[in-house]
């Protein structure tokens, strides 16, 4: 599978640290960035993100690794007889040109965000945006609300650092003075909604933990039993809005997957 999914978004350039890039655009109204997980913009995203347009707000999907439109399991990476696969770490993978996604993670995380969030949402309908990090780019949209005009922050399954020690798993990616920052926003009236499926080792429960404490109330921690995901995904429990997400009235996933595009009503559209 291809770009052929995206063939109904629109689609620009745009500058994010130092190298070209192409943003994907579906939808009228106030912005939502989705930034994807890895191995990137695969169709459970790109159907997320129709969502996201659905209620009436912009999806817009920055390019930065990976191949759009492409799953994220190869037939060479399709289990026999059942087994499921881990999620993908590749922590020296290639981002969207020569730079590294571990190069890229020692640049201050608000810089990049913001330059990402300013120059992809230019083109969106109003000033107010929202923004969701997946995995490696969970901690994203954290930082990303630093700017005012973020008002609907969602983490799902945010992933860094990875938890091999007790302080690196109960932390989060973002700078000391971006989580002040952060804080303060939260005191003022910002929510923060964070999503895992409990028995995820990248996703250690103490990160969430680390997020009440410091946020407070103003963090909605959404975490959903492993028995809750998807069987039919090709991974251990993990992405739990796109591909553990099962998309039916009462089934835990999705009434996470509301509760994120409630927020966005609510925040971006003042609905709801």
């Amino acid at each position: 599978m291809t770009t052929d999914v995206l063939a109904d978004f629109s689609t620009r350039e745009f500058t994010a640290l130092g190298k070209q890039r192409t943003v994907y655009e579906l939808g009228e109204g106030p912005a939502v960035v989705v930034i994807a997980e890895m191995p990137g913009i695969t169709p459970a995203v790109v159907e997320f993100a129709r969502r996201v347009a659905a209620i009436g707000c912009t999806a817009v999907l920055p390019h930065l690794f990976g191949e759009p439109g492409r799953s994220g399991a190869t037939e060479e990476e399709e289990p026999a007889g059942g087994r499921r696969l881990r999620p993908l770490v590749l922590p020296g993978v290639r981002v969207a040109g020569s730079t590294s996604w571990r190069q890229a993670r020692r640049r201050p995380s608000s810089t990049g965000c913001l330059n990402w969030r300013v120059t992809s949402t230019s083109g969106a309908a109003g000033t107010d945006v929202g923004a969701v990090g997946m995995c490696f780019t969970g901690g994203f949209a954290l930082a990303m609300a630093t700017d005012d005009r973020l008002l609907a922050p969602v983490v799902s399954q945010p992933s860094l650092p990875f938890g091999v020690t007790k302080r690196h798993r109960a932390t989060i990616d973002i700078s000391a003075s971006d989580l002040a920052a952060v804080k303060q926003r939260c005191d003022a009236g910002l929510e923060v909604i964070g999503l895992r499926f409990t028995g995820d080792r990248l996703v250690p429960g103490e990160r969430f933990e680390f997020l009440r404490r410091e946020l407070g109330d103003a963090f909605v921690a959404i975490e959903l039993p492993d028995r809750s995901a998807n069987p039919d995904a090709l991974m251990s429990p993990h992405s739990v809005l796109t591909e553990h997400l099962i998309d039916a009235d009462g089934e835990p996933t999705r009434e996470a997957l509301d509760r994120v595009l409630e927020l966005f009503r609510s925040r971006l559209l003042g609905t709801g």
